[in-house]
């Protein structure tokens, strides 16, 4: 099985006060990590790549534990998470497909067994290739305060041979949601959905 290379990390933390209305007594927190590393399959077609998914499990978990202490150590204040991959170009959409498994249920299983699916998105590009990584509800993907997005991406990165692996957390719905639909306190935590 190949090796994990990781050339450079990044972890970014935002805190959100307002968006043009009342302050929030208890601002929003969003954080990023990102780690770069070296494609193992780019440059030409490989039919058998799932093995990998196995080899970076151990990454996905580090990436978790250090965003819980980015946003204050405490796993109970997360209630929001997605994931996502920037392939560079000498790789393929299904390169980033790998970090489904590793990413997802590294969160899952560091938050106590989260119920709700892991939103993700990946795409092709260069360095400097920026994504949104969609957001949802830890343990219901329906509670619609919670539906956000962060921006993520490396000035530096991709490099036509790596692999961007994105993290996203955050500790509440957005400041100043207002749109109705499942609340967080109605969760009744059976499927993963409401």
């Amino acid at each position: 099985m190949p090796e994990v290379v990781v050339r450079k990390t990044l972890t970014c933390v935002e805190e959100i006060f307002h968006e043009g209305g009342p302050i929030a007594q208890n601002p929003l927190r969003r954080a990023a990590m990102l780690a770069v590393i070296h494609n193992p399959f780019a440059g030409y077609y490989v039919e058998k790549i799932e093995d990998f998914m196995d080899d970076l499990k151990p990454l996905g978990l580090e990436m978790v534990r250090f965003l819980i202490v980015a946003l204050g150590g405490d796993p109970q204040k997360i209630e929001g998470y997605g994931k996502g991959a920037i392939v560079g170009p000498a790789g393929e959409i299904e390169h980033g497909a790998l970090w489904h498994v590793p990413g997802g249920y590294a969160m899952r299983e560091v938050l106590g067994g989260a119920k709700a699916i892991v939103p993700s998105t990946k795409k092709v590009g260069g360095p400097g290739t920026r994504l949104d990584i969609p957001i949802t509800h830890i343990n219901a993907s329906y509670v619609r305060s919670h539906f956000d997005a962060m921006e993520v991406g490396i000035s530096d990165a991709p490099h036509a041979d790596e692999i961007v692996l994105a993290l996203v957390m955050t500790t509440g719905p957005r400041v100043h949601a207002r749109v109705g639909g499942l609340k967080a306190s109605e969760i009744k935590g059976q499927d993963g959905l409401r």
